[in-house]
């Protein structure tokens, strides 16, 4: 993976869909986003080609410098459930998540959602402040509820995840 030195906030970024290629990269970027739950490479991989339409790649001068995972929820395709947000340590603080996660609502293929879902512990204070950040920006109601909790889901081994909701009082415009 090309790394990145340094992001200057009026550097170029791209947003795009992945291809098959970056899963090796976006591999890496989680693994250096701590304390984020790392998946195989592999997962990576299918989720660069399969879920391609709904996945964000947020690119500077060749660099992958961020990462969201999502997908339209298979029972409700009025949810987009969004599975992880990683943003380079290099490209912090450019409110590189928020509009990751714009750009993300804006495809043809997320346009007409009601709804952004994810999950989150009680403990991830710049996940709490990016989805909170994003709902505000577009005028949109957030609630939460325990949804995986330490010991019925995860066997006492982690922190119970909350399901987010943002509410969309209207469907986002496309820009696609």
């Amino acid at each position: 993976m090309q790394t990145l030195q340094s992001v200057k906030p009026e550097g170029t970024v791209t947003f795009r869909k992945p291809v098959r290629e970056d899963g090796a990269d976006i591999w890496e970027l989680i693994r250096a986003c701590k304390p984020l739950d790392e998946n195989s490479m592999y997962a990576n991989l299918l989720q660069s080609d399969h879920f391609r339409d709904t996945c964000v790649v947020a690119e500077m001068d060749g660099a992958i410098i961020g990462w969201i995972s999502a997908y339209l929820m298979p029972q409700d395709a009025d949810c987009v459930f969004v599975w992880q947000v990683a943003v380079s340590a290099d490209a912090r603080g450019i409110g590189l998540g928020t509009r990751m996660l714009d750009a993300l609502m804006r495809r043809d293929e997320t346009a007409n959602a009601k709804r952004m879902q994810t999950t989150i512990t009680l403990d991830n204070d710049a996940s709490w402040a990016l989805f909170r950040k994003f709902a505000n920006k577009n005028g949109a109601d957030l609630s939460s509820e325990a949804h995986f909790t330490r010991d019925t889901h995860f066997q006492g081994e982690h922190a119970t995840e909350h399901m987010v909701t943002i509410f969309f009082r209207e469907a986002l415009k496309s820009v696609a």
